[in-house]
């Protein structure tokens, strides 16, 4: 057994067994060991920034790590867009990224790069493994970190020579430590400053979905407080039965109107909200001056114990009904194409415990607001800011979950950054079917430069946000990729593809041409 083998069997032991994979010379032998191991799945990616984002997509559904294989530094460097996304998730993820042998780490060869700089520049935790013999026990203890702290980024260095030298194994990796709770006397506070006026419940993490945002309904019930949640959420039950809940906007000045009358915010699972960027004339943070910003549970500490605990404190009981939204479904909307239409047609169809991965940023705004009464399902949504998550994320997901129907909603541009996405979903006949919104350019930046003041703009700030001359054809693309793909510019024609993508159970693309 070399030190590569020991590696895969001590994944396996531990129940990691899907592998997002960009490998290269530095991991063939991690490759080989793969292959004599067909227990293990092993998705391949054509870019590591597929690999890191079909991770996060993975976690957040199956709430458990899956393993993604890099190859040296420039591999490293490619998926930290979307590992920096996944960060920010609190997903797991467990990274295997192979250097060149230790006696050739002397010279200057091509690929040589600082792999620890840029993977502690992102990870929770990075270790590089001395020799083969302590291969399996690091690829336990990774296993460990990247289960800890609700999850976490963990990555271990593998150089060359620690893969093909010999090796014992495997190892079992070690439950990791117990969450940290609050106080009993925090969690009384938080009870009490929970039934004044104007107090809100900010919620993030797991209470965003199953029983305990049910819970956290329950406690906003029995209280009166208002229960809220950021802007950009890992993951977040929605549709008809969800406890109902307001979420903050992306522009700052309707998002400091959301807080306008808010006395007190209690965080349990989530960091206190802030406004994206910093705008002339605006402040940073949205709550009035006055409001109290109490951090009960971060989002690495006990966030079911918690939730639970204020529920005790603060009387939840069996007759505790939360509001929820009920099951509205829109007529199916027909003639010209609307933003607001496709929201409808889309809430209208959605099957029953669907995945939706959602990186349509303006466009939706207009398309989402429908899908709140739509039936029961689930929302990913970005981050950490980063663009390029949506095609990985909806490809981790339907990996996780293949019994679920996935829908991808992405801009034009955004679908750009991670259009190989589309190859490894037709490989792996995931059910997803992506709708991109080809609105020709980055329109989140046209009102970017509103916000900052710019009240109008010529040629060269014109040539930073479209993506016109040449338009992008995204038909093309999805089918050069191996995807179905059609282009709707009525509602006819896009109710006739979302349901043909509906009904399929594999990979489907449609481009709809914005109005």
């Amino acid at each position: 057994m070399n030190g590569a083998e020991s590696l895969v069997k001590t994944l396996l032991q531990n129940g990691v067994d899907t592998v997002f994979a960009n490998p290269g010379t530095s991991e063939m032998h991690f490759v080989a060991a793969l292959d004599s191991h067909p227990e293990m799945t092993c998705v391949l990616c054509l870019f590591e920034g597929g690999t890191s984002g079909a991770a996060d997509g993975y976690f957040r559904m199956k709430r458990d790590v899956a393993g993604t294989l890099l190859h040296l530094a420039p591999g490293v460097g490619n998926a930290y867009a979307n590992l920096h996304n996944a960060r920010k998730a609190t997903s797991g993820i467990v990274s295997i990224v192979g250097d060149h042998a230790t006696h050739h780490l002397r010279y200057e060869s091509p690929l040589k790069g600082d792999i620890v700089g840029i993977s502690q520049a992102v990870s929770h935790w990075t270790r590089v493994s001395p020799d083969a013999a302590c291969v399996a026990h690091d690829g336990a203890e990774v296993i460990r970190a990247a289960r800890a702290d609700n999850g976490q980024i963990a990555t271990l260095i593998l150089p060359a020579n620690t893969a093909w030298d010999p090796a014992t194994g495997p190892a079992v990796s070690l439950p990791p430590a117990a969450l940290t709770r609050p106080s009993s006397a925090e969690v009384a506070a938080a009870a009490a400053r929970l039934k004044t006026e104007g107090a809100a419940l900010m919620i993030g993490g797991e209470a965003l979905f199953g029983p305990l945002r049910q819970l956290a309904g329950q406690i906003a019930a029995e209280t009166g407080c208002r229960l809220m949640v950021d802007t950009l959420i890992p993951r977040i039950s929605k549709g008809a039965g969800s406890a109902k809940i307001d979420q903050l906007v992306y522009p700052v000045d309707p998002k400091i109107a959301q807080l306008a009358h808010t006395s007190s915010i209690t965080l349990v699972g989530t960091d206190r909200p802030v406004a994206f960027f910093a705008y002339p004339g605006k402040p940073s943070v949205p709550e009035p001056a006055t409001c109290v910003i109490a951090d009960l549970c971060t989002p690495r500490m006990d966030i079911e114990w918690t939730l639970q605990a204020l529920a005790d404190a603060v009387g939840v009981n069996a007759q505790s009904r939360p509001r929820t939204y009920a099951l509205d479904l829109p007529d199916i909307p027909t003639g010209t194409l609307t933003l607001d239409k496709v929201g409808r047609a889309l809430a209208a169809l959605l099957p029953e415990n669907a995945i939706l991965c959602n990186e349509s940023v303006t466009s939706g705004f207009h398309v989402m607001p429908p899908t709140a009464t739509a039936r029961p399902h689930d929302l990913l949504s970005g981050t950490g800011g980063a663009i390029g998550l949506c095609m990985p994320c909806a490809t981790g997901a339907a990996t996780a979950c293949p019994d679920q129907k996935v829908i991808a909603l992405v801009g034009d541009g955004s679908a750009m950054y991670t259009l190989q996405s589309l190859w490894t979903m037709a490989r792996e006949s995931l059910d997803v079917t992506v709708i991109v919104f080809a609105n020709k350019g980055y329109q989140i930046l046209r009102d970017e430069l509103t916000n900052v003041g710019v009240e109008s703009y010529g040629q060269n700030a014109r040539a930073m946000f479209d993506v016109e001359n040449p338009t992008l054809d995204w038909v093309s693309l999805a089918k050069g990729h191996g995807v179905p793909a059609s282009r709707t510019d009525d509602m006819d024609s896009f109710v006739r593809a979302l349901k043909a993508g509906l009904d399929s159970d594999g990979p489907s693309l449609i481009e709809v041409v914005c109005p």
